[in-house]
């Protein structure tokens, strides 16, 4: 009995904070209620004292159940925890109207608004490294990728979120600005391409990306490195390269994309700032891939 009271203290001493890791990657207090709810459950099935760091645990598998909850949610029927539940501790955190519109505040619905654009493994990496201060060392086993490539799957949410409210003209100069790159790379004008770099450039690419390359060398591709940050080098990756590449639409910003199958194949997801690009995001996995909105625009009449 000593124990589970242990276990129900220690629970509760991180519970609010459990509660905001939640609501911040789903968006929804219920959700967020089944996600602590749930860690509570698995908590109980272990022998909690043998935990080292429990918090940190906790983190883990809340950020764990959010994630399957996010990639789920389009298709998931909504399941009661009733069925098998163990009572949470009597004196269970209870959050009243006042607190549920503090923490509301603190996210912001703008905020909440660009972060449905993210892809779920985007959405958590950011929440957990940007909001939550966590090592990317820590988030890569939770969305099942390595370090490098949390890092560039919370890269390139913050560059969402940061341009989630760009004005038409922004976003109509950064179509100027990707519409020439993608000319000049098919063109194969090297020095243009350099134009349109920021000499402090850089390039993150996904792990898919960087194996599809390097087992394509032999036929003309230039292997890309998780990260990238000389501009010649990543001029010269693109100098020639892009003809089967097109502009589209990615969560709503344009990019570039590469058809095959009737299906993406490969997404450019670029960063604009005083008309240069600063930064470029390659994606190839295909569960990011399927994640994304990716339309494909007409170039001869959407220019």
């Amino acid at each position: 009995m000593a124990g589970n009271d242990w276990l129900a203290e220690k629970f509760q001493e991180n519970r609010s904070r459990l509660r905001a890791v939640a609501y911040r990657i789903l968006g929804s207090n219920g959700e967020a209620d089944d996600a602590v709810q749930e860690a509570w459950l698995r908590l109980t099935r272990l022998d909690g004292q043998t935990i080292e760091n429990l918090g940190g645990w906790l983190t883990t598998v809340v950020a764990r159940v959010c994630l399957d909850m996010l990639r789920s949610r389009k298709t998931r029927k909504e399941e009661s925890l009733q069925e098998n539940i163990l009572e949470m501790p009597q004196n269970a955190y209870a959050p009243n109207p006042a607190e549920e519109a503090l923490l509301a505040d603190s996210v912001g619905s703008a905020l909440l608004i660009v972060l449905r654009t993210l892809t779920p493994a985007e959405r958590v990496a950011f929440v957990l490294h940007d909001l939550f201060d966590l090592p990317f060392g820590e988030i890569a086993p939770i969305v099942g990728r390595s370090e490098p490539a949390v890092r560039q799957l919370a890269s390139r949410a913050r560059r969402r979120v940061r341009g989630g409210g760009e004005s038409r003209e922004d976003e109509a100069k950064k179509r100027e600005i990707v519409s020439a790159f993608l000319a000049a790379s098919r063109e194969g004008h090297f020095n243009t391409l350099l134009q349109l770099l920021d000499p402090g450039v850089r390039l993150y690419a996904d792990d898919t990306t960087v194996k599809m390359t390097a087992a394509n060398q032999g036929k003309g591709v230039m292997p890309f490195q998780s990260e990238m940050g000389d501009h010649r080098t990543i001029a010269e990756a693109f100098n020639g390269r892009a003809v089967g590449a097109q502009l589209a639409l990615i969560n709503g910003s344009v990019g570039t994309t590469w058809i095959g199958g009737g299906k993406p194949r490969l997404a450019f997801l670029f960063s604009v700032e005083n008309g240069k690009i600063v930064e470029i995001n390659v994606v190839m996995d295909p569960e990011d891939l399927e994640a994304m909105r990716i339309e494909p625009l007409n170039e001869q009449t959407d220019n």
